[in-house]
């Protein structure tokens, strides 16, 4: 029987391209719900996301019994989890982006805005950059992404950083811990890399 995926759809992500780009890596049964059952009765949940920290966690909250199905399904089943761009950024503690605001604090940090070090570099950090692995992961290899940006993950735990990538310094790329990874990059956006990205996702048994 064929995994079921959880895709979960609070009106912030680029759904139908990640639906799309799944179904291309390998994935047969995808649900995109708004629907915490679904959430419960998945097999492995991806949390994407599009536009500014505090309106797509203000939308994830809005739908009731969401966030608490996530982390029934996440942290107490364990099952494997996704975030993409945004939907990594929720996992920290709390963003910066028009205020301070509370995430899933799932994974201890920060989200801040982008700060290069050289100021011909423009702010979205937007475009195809370097995925560095910085130690050894199932779902990280080395190659090009595609990146739409303006504020980045500090996590408080460098154990918990995955890959980087350069912006005028250092950028997390990615993030993980147990059965959750975040990619900062696009995988639906990313051609073969964010396919084969995506391929071990659903392969991945953390």
């Amino acid at each position: 029987m064929a995994e079921r995926i959880a895709l979960v759809d609070y009106g912030a992500g680029n759904l139908r391209s990640v639906e799309n780009a799944l179904r291309a890596a390998g994935a047969e049964s995808i649900a995109v719900t708004s629907d915490p059952a679904d959430v419960r009765a998945a097999d492995r949940v991806v949390l994407p996301g599009v536009g500014a920290f505090a309106a797509c966690m203000g939308a994830l909250s809005a739908i009731g019994g969401m966030v608490e199905a996530m982390e029934e399904a996440v942290l107490r089943a364990g099952r494997p989890f996704l975030g993409i761009c945004v939907g990594m950024q929720l996992m920290a503690d709390r963003g910066e982006e028009h205020g301070i605001h509370r995430g899933l604090g799932w994974i201890g940090g920060t989200v801040g805005r982008l700060e290069p070090t050289d100021p011909a570099l423009k702010v979205p950090h937007m475009g195809w950059n370097d995925v560095v692995p910085v130690r050894p992961h199932a779902m990280i290899v080395p190659g090009e992404a595609y990146y739409l940006h303006s504020y980045a993950f500090a996590a408080t735990d460098p154990a918990d950083v995955l890959a980087i990538t350069d912006h005028g310094g250092p950028v997390v790329a990615a993030i993980g811990r147990g059965n959750m990874v975040g990619a900062q990059f696009h995988p639906e956006k990313s051609q073969a890399y964010g396919l084969a990205f995506l391929a071990r996702f659903l392969e991945w048994r953390p």
